[in-house]
Parts: structure tokens; sequence; C-alpha cells
């Protein structure tokens, strides 16, 4: 179990680009947003997720240590991964999907 971190190369792809993306991957989407120094606290999902980081910022906690995603940025979650996060002092907007079987 883990959490892999897909730094963005380049300018941060667009709503659309990322609904694209998730498309591809045969993934619905789910849009949500949090407020500057948001906290989650720990938890874990029974699936994988992916997620992309469309504007600000927001940082995972994993046993693995701290994930920064900023504009663009992938995170892989696979299932059971233990995961607490905090936004950034801009906010955060991100895009996830639960990835099935």
């Amino acid at each position: 179990m883990g959490a892999r971190l897909t730094p963005n190369r380049g300018a941060p792809p667009s709503r659309d680009e990322l609904s694209v993306r998730f498309a591809g991957e045969g993934l619905r989407p789910r849009w949500w947003g949090n407020a500057a120094d948001d906290v989650y606290g720990s938890h874990e999902h029974e699936h994988a997720k992916v997620l992309y980081c469309l504007d600000g910022s927001i940082t995972f906690h994993t046993d693995g240590g701290d994930l920064e995603l900023r504009p663009g940025d992938r995170l892989d979650l696979d299932a059971g991964t233990s995961h607490a996060a905090t936004v950034g002092p801009n906010g955060v907007t991100c895009v996830e999907a639960y990835v099935e079987g």
C-alpha cells in the first residue's frame, strides 16, 4: 500500500484537460475544493484513488512522508493507504476518482 506523487511538468492542465484525462482512464471525476488551512484527519479508502490538484495546494500526510500537491500534480493512493491532509494557505481545488477493481 502506498502513495505516489507525479509532479506536473510544464503548464498546469485546465479543468477540461483534466476531465479528458479521467475519461481516458475510464474514471468518473468528482470535483471538490477547500478553504485555506482546512484539515482532513487520518483515514483510508477501500478503493484506490487518483487525484489531481487544479489550483492552490494541499499536503497529504502518509506513513511514507508528506506529499505536497500543486497545480497539475497527480497523486495515486492505493486502497487501504492511511492518509491525512492539510490545505495550503490559498485553498485548493482538486478532482478525484476511485479506481474500481
